[in-house]
């Protein structure tokens, strides 16, 4: 379901991290202590957005995904082996990043740090859980207890840093490539570019990337900008659970499905200091991708070295 939500999350930080969202502060506040203020019309914006953007998405899922599948009872499915667990990796993923843009939207309306955590930080929970609920209720589909645990997964990874640290010391990302295994099953894998993309979960790696400054003295020069990532990955799959050997009538080749672990360089684009207000919306939006840099990998073969892994 995963591949469902990466391309909202996109969308909710284009328009909640947009240059113009702080463009409309005043000064109709309401003192909640002597640190924080609440702006009204502001939070106000921030709800109907969220609403909005929350309600639009439901209704385009629910018109590109479940419309054309029958209605059923609540049902549940059990696809915990499916893509060597990728797709509860872009779970994760997805609920920590809609958590964050749910954390900084409150923030910026002047709510309270630790209201701000516990109610934004929830939404991805709250969000996919709404989507999961769709699923259990369409035949072609069905609410998986792997996804409902990854979705908190990450949404406790948000809160209990934020709660902790008071900022986020590891962040969750994403890179993609596109594959030779989409040839074979255009229809499951996707038979163009975009829904490659989204489709294919041989070309994705997930990633975490923690931050090395957090690690130093409190006065130490290393910039704050650098991390170092561990990524996870897999490869060979033209099939959900296993491979199959024909393709309509068209015999497939036998792949190696196996798993692939990374270490990488990496950059946090959210601690790069700019004054240029266009580039500062512009590294927060893109801050969830893991950019491309050198890799080790690790599998069951041995070790790899990529000069520039994507």
């Amino acid at each position: 379901m995963s591949i469902r939500v990466i391309a909202f999350i996109a969308l909710f930080q284009i328009l909640f991290f947009s240059p113009l969202s702080g463009s409309n502060i005043c000064t109709d506040t309401i003192n909640v202590n002597k640190d924080t203020t609440v702006n009204k019309t502001l939070l106000r914006d921030v709800t109907i957005g969220a609403a909005t953007l929350y309600a639009g998405s439901m209704i385009g899922l629910y018109s590109l995904w479940y419309s054309d599948y029958p209605q059923s009872s609540f049902h549940f499915i059990n696809d915990n082996n499916e893509w060597l667990q990728l797709d509860k990796a872009g779970h994760i993923t997805s609920s920590y990043y809609l958590g964050v843009i749910g954390y900084e939207s409150l923030v910026l309306a002047g709510v309270e740090q630790n209201k701000a955590t516990w109610i934004g930080g929830s939404f991805g929970l709250f969000y996919l859980t709404a989507v999961e609920t769709l699923d259990g209720f369409s035949a072609g589909w069905g609410a998986s207890g792997g996804d409902l645990l990854a979705n908190f997964t990450g949404t406790a990874c948000f809160i209990s840093q934020q709660l902790l640290w008071k900022e986020q010391r590891i962040r969750f990302k994403w890179s993609v490539h596109t594959t030779k295994y989409a040839a074979y099953r255009p229809d499951l894998l996707g038979s163009n570019f975009p829904q490659r993309i989204l489709k294919d979960y041989n070309g994705h790696t997930y990633w975490l990337s923690g931050n090395i400054r957090d690690l130093l003295k409190e006065d130490s020069r290393f910039p704050a900008w650098i991390n170092v990532a561990v990524g996870y990955s897999g490869t060979g799959m033209v099939g959900a659970c296993s491979n199959p050997a024909v393709y309509e009538d068209i015999s497939l080749p036998t792949f190696d499905r196996y798993r692939r672990y990374f270490l990488s360089p990496d950059i946090d684009l959210t601690k790069i200091k700019v004054n240029n207000k266009t580039a500062s919306y512009i590294f927060k939006v893109l801050g969830f991708i893991k950019l491309p840099m050198p890799a080790i990998e690790f599998n069951h073969k041995g070790i790899q070295f990529h000069a520039l892994y994507f």
